[in-house]
This record gives structure tokens, sequence and C-alpha cells, in this order.
């Protein structure tokens, strides 16, 4: 089960719940315009520029867009931001941007304020969903899901929680000579985990709220007020979860990646120079050129191997060091060797219909502006961290890591991590 929904007392005190079918929605009635927004002001204190910073490949605020793109449950979508990187990010995901003034701008500025200000610049907006960059773990059928208890069941805010089994104790100042207590056990009974329901805490993803509490009230949850309960799995808050490694892997394993089905790669491209090398020639007194290559880079084809993956080196007739490399490569670790020139998409081409192969089957690893063709056809594609920003715009995931220090490893892992998603979502029909 991946949610449950429950209502709270609204502003008068009666607790909600689905109401009957003469007050829902009728049929015919004017649709009213629903804009999904999200908040992403440059100036973040715990991690600089953080709603662009890269997570598993993506902008933080990517996951969110596409969450809320592929919903199909908004007449427009939004990014409220102060910053022109961010402002360029949203716009490559598809986003409007509404530049906030320098007044909702500020670190004492509130939720509220810059949503009062989007509302007042687009009168044709009646319920707004916040949705925060922060939350990358969100699905389209959270929103959908979300949204249904505002149209469909009458509520004029609801908002989304996380069941927490933890227990709470007073706080006691230090030198005040208190004594704690507890706030939500007896310790004369404490229960068991499964025998306690827990307790219901905002997780930050979303909140739903109409234009008249928004603008009326000055509230994001009043009215008849209702949350939506989200499994643990999908409330990762990058506010709270500062270590990010962690949080990628959360992302990675939980996270939204799109309509289709995660590719399933059976051929990979990997360009030697730049990817399995760290671009560096080093020479010797006596005129020879070496390149170095990293063991961690050589596991990650085995394991691609080991898997049914089959890895095809690239180099370039241009760079015949690497060429020289990726020869003594192939024997080291089975793979064919193949040399392209100024446009490698030319002759890999036509390598993918030889082998009965479409290009979604396909990954391809490249580092430079002439892999850029390559990097935008293949079903999966990568760049090393140091790779230049052509690169890195054209490819669907960028590496921590840089040529020749564990990028071909790293994508290697992605790219079996796809594998595995594919095939939990063929065994359990798992729907987005």
């Amino acid at each position: 089960m991946a949610s449950r929904k429950r209502s709270l007392p609204g502003a008068n005190g009666q607790r909600g719940g689905p109401l009957p079918d003469s007050k829902q929605v009728k049929a015919g009635r004017k649709k009213r315009h629903v804009a999904a927004l999200i908040l992403a002001r440059g100036g973040s204190k715990g991690i600089p520029l953080k709603n662009v910073k890269m997570l598993a490949g993506v902008p933080l605020l990517g996951w969110a867009l596409r969450a809320a793109t592929d919903s199909d449950a908004f007449d427009s979508v939004w990014v409220s931001t102060d910053h022109d990187e961010i402002e360029r990010v949203a716009k490559s995901w598809g986003a409007k941007v509404h530049r906030r003034s320098p007044e909702v701008s500020k670190d004492s500025s509130t939720s509220l304020e810059t949503i009062q200000e989007f509302v007042r610049s687009n009168p044709e907006v009646e319920v707004v969903c916040n949705i925060q960059a922060t939350a990358p773990c969100l699905h389209p059928f959270h929103v959908r899901e979300a949204l249904e208890m505002i149209t469909l069941q009458g509520f004029d805010s609801v908002f989304s929680v996380v069941r927490r089994h933890q227990f709470r104790w007073q706080e006691v100042k230090a030198g005040s000579g208190g004594l704690t207590k507890p706030f939500n056990l007896d310790p004369t009974k404490r229960p068991r985990r499964q025998d306690w329901d827990g307790e219901l805490c905002e997780n930050g993803s979303l909140y739903f709220t109409t234009r008249e509490l928004i603008m009326s009230e000055g509230l994001l949850q009043g009215g008849k007020v209702a949350y939506y309960e989200m499994l643990p799995e999908y409330s990762v808050d990058i506010d709270v979860d500062i270590d990010w490694p962690v949080a990628e892997q959360r992302v990675l394993r939980y996270g939204y990646f799109g309509r289709a089905t995660p590719e399933v790669v059976r051929l990979l491209f990997c360009k030697v120079s730049g990817c399995l090398t760290e671009g560096r020639i080093f020479l010797s007194a006596s005129g020879g050129e070496m390149l170095s290559i990293n063991t961690r880079d050589t596991t990650g084809i085995r394991m691609l191997r080991r898997e049914d993956v089959e890895v095809v080196l690239v180099t370039s007739s241009e760079d015949p060091v690497a060429q020289s490399l990726a020869e003594k490569l192939g024997k080291r670790t089975g793979c064919q060797v193949v040399q392209v020139g100024e446009e490698p998409l030319e002759v890999l081409d036509s390598m993918v219909t030889e082998k009965h192969l479409r290009w979604k089957d396909v990954a391809y690893m490249g580092n430079d502006e002439p892999d850029v063709k390559c990097l935008n056809v293949a079903g999966l594609s990568a760049v090393p961290g140091d790779a230049p920003v052509v690169a890195i715009n054209a490819a669907k995931y960028t590496c921590h890591s840089v040529g020749g220090r564990g990028a071909t490893r790293e994508f290697a892992e992605h790219i079996l991590l796809q594998k595995q998603k594919a095939k939990s979502q063929m065994t359990q029909g798992g729907g987005v």
C-alpha cells in the first residue's frame, strides 16, 4: 500500500471525511486552474545552491519537477526563484518561472509570503500545490491522489505526512535542575512498535491549498483540512537528510525515474580517453608515452559483463596513444575495441543495427562535444564529473567521480541498478 488518506479536524473543530456525493464536485462544474509551485531560493544557508546540486545524476529540483509534470495533474508547473542558475535549470525541465521580488527573497521570508506573491501575479490560479524541492522521492501517484482529496472530496487544504514510531521526551535545559517527562508514552507500559500506531508528522513533500485560504485567511493549512499519508521510504527530506550520499542511495532506490520502465542496457559504448583515463599523458625521458587507468573502472566493466552487458571500448582515430592502450585493455577485459572519427554516431549506429539492438537498449559514456549526439540518443548516457558543460547537458547521468578515477565504475553500478529496478517493476507491477 503506497499511502493512506485521513482527515484532521477543520477550522470548525469537526473531523473531516469523504463528503456525500451531493457535496462532491459535480460533473460539468467549471474546472479550477491547479498550479504546482516549487520554491527555490538561491540563498540556501546549509548547502549553497542546493536546489540545483546534482543528486543521483539529476539536479535536486529536477526530481520534483519530473514528478509534477508526469502526474498530469496540473494546468501549469512553476518554480519561484531569485537566482539565474535555478531559473535556467527550471526551464530546462519544462517549468515556468516566477521571479520573486527581493521582499520575499530574504532569509526571514516565509513560504506563505512567497506563495501569496505568486498567487497575486497569477490570478487564474485557484488551487496551489507547493511541492518541496527537498523531497526527491515524490511520485506522480502521490500528487494525483492528494489532489483528488481537493477536487473530488471537497477539502480546502491537504498536506503530506509520514508515520513515525519515536518516543518523545521533554527537553531539560542545562543547569535548570529540572527532570524530563515523557510526551507520548507511559514508561510503565512501554508499547512494542507493532502494538503502537505511531504518530503522524509532516514530511514536507507537498501542500495543496485553495487560493481563498492563501489570500483571504493567510493560511496554507485551514478550512476543511486533511492529510495524505506517505510511506517512510518516500519521505526523504534533504533539509533533514543533509548527508548527501545517504540521500542519494534512498533516491536511487525509491525515487521516480520517469514514465518509462528503467532501461535494461544490453550494450555499453565506453569512451577510453577521458572516461577510462584522466586525460593526462605521461612522457618519459626516453620519449615514451603512458596513460593510467583505475582498477575500479576495469572492475566495473567486469561487473557488467557478468550481468550479460556487452562492453565496447571506443577510441578516436586522432588519439593514437589511447588506441594503443585500448587494445591492451581489450585483451585484459575481453572487450571489443572500435575506432571512430569526428562523428562517433556514424560508426556506432551501424554497430547497433548489426547487433539487432535499438539505441534504447544501449548505454553510452563519453566526455566531450563529439559525444553529444551519442549521449542524446542512447537509452542511458553518462559523463564523468569533470566533463565540459556541453557534454553534461546532453547526458542523462553525471558521475561524481572524474575520468580515470572511478567514473566508469560508478556508471556501471548505475546501469546495474536500473536493471534491478526494471526487474522489480516487471515482477511487482509497480505503477507511477
